[in-house]
């Protein structure tokens, strides 16, 4: 290529073969980008990798670090994909609703995401046609290469731009061989040439097998599939070989012949005690290092040694509790875990703080609903109850009897969104002697509609649909329990629901006790309620767990523990 700027470059397209999309002003060089991709299997860790590798980078480093996760389905986002898939939709302080690891990166990176941070094959293609539909490509046959890979390097440059990044980095979902990803290798392929090998550092993380039967460490898979990644172009400078014990010298010797890669970068990430240890491990194993020279940072020496004191501080409590508590969850989405991933993490980061160690006890509330199991057996034992968000009816009884039981009881009571409906529910039916109580959701029919969808308010939040989605401001009411942890009149929390608490009903529940301590600062919209006379009995509306991070827990699942470790 010529040695011209990319905005040059950009300007010419229609005359050569290159497709360069970079916003103003970009230079080459000044952002570094780190490439992650899996072979062998998915569902290794290779988004906790991402996410340990950014902690690392920029919480211990100080560079700027904005992340990127590259998923391959055609959904244009992770609005409407079902948690017994792909486990839970996380949402972002713009309303972008997205894969799980963008909530991995928020909590382990320390700092809030956007859209731009977040692309899929449907975003992709939807604004490839519409840029073509609108005359963009001037004429051009549109192409995967060079137009789709073009677009993708540009999405890239875009975020490098926006967020002034000393690295992006680029998590591509699933494995070297999928038909899905294989546009998107080829266009991290097109970056590095573009951009220079001294400004792009791929890492490959694979898995080194170890059947039972042999009891021994087989690398034959994990070399065929960095043999598909160089096949597409793309010379790994680094393996990372997932384990789940510590493989011997003679296997990374293996992967280190046949990937062209040196010893000291064929690192064995085993499984250690707990995730806030990876990083650490990961440095004494000098990953940071390795990254750091090859991409000419020279900052690299410079560590923080606050954050790194409070991380390790972390790691030593999570692996050290001197408490232990039992927490019910319940849900329909018990089988996969990773559908409550969030609510998981915060409860564990914050758990670590007190040295407390968090058990959990899933919950499935169809099977208390059908009688299959006793309410009072059920709960034995229990030292909290979190009743989580979800859409849909079943289980909805059941979860409503575990709040009643939970209030009974004195229990703590966490309701995330929609526990925050169903704690009105059976307060309403339970307390205020509303005995037909329920949610236009669950029974459009009903005549005491204490949850109902109230299209004027979502047209006041200017949302124009029927979700509310992303960041809201939250005013919350002085001499509450919830002002007495967040310590502030106002915070701002996330949402995504359709229903809420129907304003005609809020006298009639604060008549009989409940206590709306949060509600939006204009209009008569409630999201947090508590009950004054109980242990702990407290539900949002908003996802709490969206905005817990590791360094710093949401003060609401740091509250609810305490008051579990008081039971």
């Amino acid at each position: 290529m010529k040695k011209e700027t990319m905005e040059e470059l950009s300007a010419r397209t229609d005359e050569h073969e290159f497709y360069l999309s970079a916003p103003k002003g970009y230079r080459v060089g000044k952002t570094k980008y780190v490439v992650i991709t899996g072979s062998v299997i998915s569902g290794v860790g290779k988004g906790t990798f991402s996410s340990c590798i950014g902690t690392i980078l920029s919480l211990f480093h100080g560079f700027r670090v904005s992340p990127i996760k590259f998923d391959g389905y055609l959904n244009c986002d992770a609005g409407t994909l079902n948690p017994f898939r792909h486990g839970e939709v996380f949402v972002l302080d713009d309303g972008t609703e997205c894969d799980l690891d963008l909530g991995s990166y928020e909590r382990m990176l320390n700092k809030n995401l956007s859209k731009d941070n977040y692309l899929t094959s449907g975003k992709i293609f939807k604004m490839i046609i519409d840029k073509e539909r609108a005359g963009g490509y001037l004429g051009r046959d549109v192409q995967f290469i060079p137009h789709v890979t073009g677009e993708i390097k540009g999405f890239l440059r875009n975020l490098a731009s926006k967020t002034d990044a000393d690295i992006v980095l680029v998590e591509v979902g699933g494995t070297v061989g999928d038909l899905e990803n294989s546009y998107f290798i080829e266009a991290m392929r097109e970056l590095s040439y573009e951009e220079g090998r001294e400004n792009v550092f791929f890492i490959n993380v694979t898995y080194i097998l170890e059947p039972r039967s042999l009891g021994e460490h087989k690398s034959k898979a994990a070399q065929l599939g960095v043999k598909s990644l160089m096949s597409l172009g793309v010379q790994p400078n680094m393996i990372i070989c997932r384990s789940e014990n510590p493989v011997n010298e003679k296997v990374r010797e293996k992967i280190s012949i046949f990937s062209n890669v040196p010893l000291s970068r064929v690192v064995n990430c085993y499984d250690v005690g707990n995730m806030y240890s990876i990083p650490l491990f990961l440095m004494e194993s000098g990953v940071d290092k390795e990254i750091i020279n090859s991409l000419n940072l020279k900052k690299w020496e410079k560590i923080d040694e606050i954050n790194l004191g409070k991380w390790k501080q972390l790691a030593k409590k999570t692996e050290n509790p001197v408490n232990e508590v039992t927490v019910g969850i319940t849900g329909k989405y018990t089988n996969v875990h990773d559908s409550y991933i969030s609510i998981i993490k915060a409860l564990e980061h914050s758990g670590s703080y007190s040295g407390t160690k968090v058990n959990i006890r899933w919950i499935e509330t169809t099977e208390i609903e059908n009688g299959e199991n006793d309410i009072n057996e059920v709960m034995k034992g229990l030292d909290g109850i979190i009743i989580p968000g979800g859409f849909g009816k079943r289980g909805i009884e059941g979860k409503i009897m575990c709040a009643k039981y939970a209030r009974e009881n004195n229990i703590p009571y966490l309701g995330l969104c929609l526990g925050f409906q169903i704690a009105l529910m059976e307060f309403a039916r339970n307390v205020c002697g509303i005995k037909d109580a329920d949610s236009t959701e669950m029974n459009p029919d009903t005549k005491s509609p204490v949850v109902d969808i109230l299209p004027e308010q979502k047209k006041i939040e200017g949302l124009g649909g029927n979700m509310r989605l992303g960041g809201k401001d939250v005013e919350v009411k002085k001499g509450t329990l919830a002002h007495k942890l967040y310590g502030k009149d106002m915070v701002r929390k996330r949402f995504r629901h359709r229903f809420e608490c129907n304003p005609e009903y809020i006298q009639t529940l604060e008549r009989n006790g409940l206590v709306f301590s949060g509600k939006h600062p204009k209009y008569p919209i409630m999201q947090i309620l508590e009950i004054p006379k109980h242990p702990f009995f407290l539900a949002t509306q908003y996802h709490a767990e969206f905005t817990s991070k590791t360094l710093h827990p949401e003060p609401l699942f740091s509250g609810f523990l305490k008051a579990c470790m008081k039971k």
